[in-house]
């Protein structure tokens, strides 16, 4: 089975994303798992924004919670809010520095009070951060975020020989021997971002695990078809 990720909820129907509607909508649209962004403010609280950066361009990692937009919300509401859908969280690497070994260290806390039977990915660009969630909670799955086609053979082999469970490529670099390639070594291969039917289809038939997109109702639709 592919699995329908909701790429910052649904937000298609509730851009840009990112917020407790666009969660909500992850489970009215039917998605299995929803996608979300991670940022640490001053003052110690984990937010759910895609960028550091505020659009007026005050940097969120500067800032206390109490100095953020009311739609921006906390990663605890946004775990409420998309409940009892998996969810994949993205650690973003591009904060403040001085910030992120406490981000690493609070979002694994949080994940460890959730339900047991309630399914997790931590991911980030900066592989780095994922062996240390790894290295904190051994038991908390990790997964490898690829841009690049030429660095993505190197990161599947640092992904199964450093413990982690996922590769989430580019869906544009993804080709079937990939797939395969990832499969054998026990890795899942989940990816982004992908809202063109055709692509869905193309690449369930590769056999990926996951398809990330801003419109699950449609991805839903076209998984379905068979």
């Amino acid at each position: 089975m592919v699995n329908v990720v909701a790429h910052r909820g649904a937000s298609a129907a509730n851009p840009p994303g990112n917020t407790l509607s666009a969660f909500a909508g992850a489970v009215t649209e039917g998605a299995d798992w929803v996608e979300l962004d991670v940022h640490l403010t001053a003052d110690g609280e984990m937010v759910v924004h895609h960028d550091p950066v505020l659009a007026d361009g005050r940097v969120l990692g500067e800032l206390s919670a109490a100095d953020l937009p009311d739609v921006i919300p906390t990663l605890a509401e946004a775990l409420a809010a998309c409940s009892p859908l998996a969810v994949n969280v993205e650690i973003k690497p591009d904060g403040v520095d001085a910030l992120r070994p406490s981000l690493i260290a609070k979002v694994v806390e949080l994940l460890q009070s959730e339900p047991t039977s309630r399914e997790f990915l931590v991911t980030s660009f900066d592989h780095d951060i994922c062996d240390q969630v790894r290295a904190l909670d051994p038991t908390l799955p990790t997964g490898l975020l690829n841009a690049h086609g030429e660095s993505l053979q190197t990161d599947l082999d640092r992904a199964a020989s450093a413990g982690h469970v996922a590769i989430n490529p580019w869906h544009g670099i993804v080709t079937k021997e990939f797939v395969d390639r990832a499969h054998a070594l026990a890795i899942a291969v989940n990816v982004w971002t992908v809202d063109d039917p055709e692509q869905m289809r193309a690449l369930a038939e590769m056999g990926v695990d996951a398809i990330i997109t801003n419109v699950p109702s449609l991805c839903r639709e076209v998984l379905s078809e068979k």
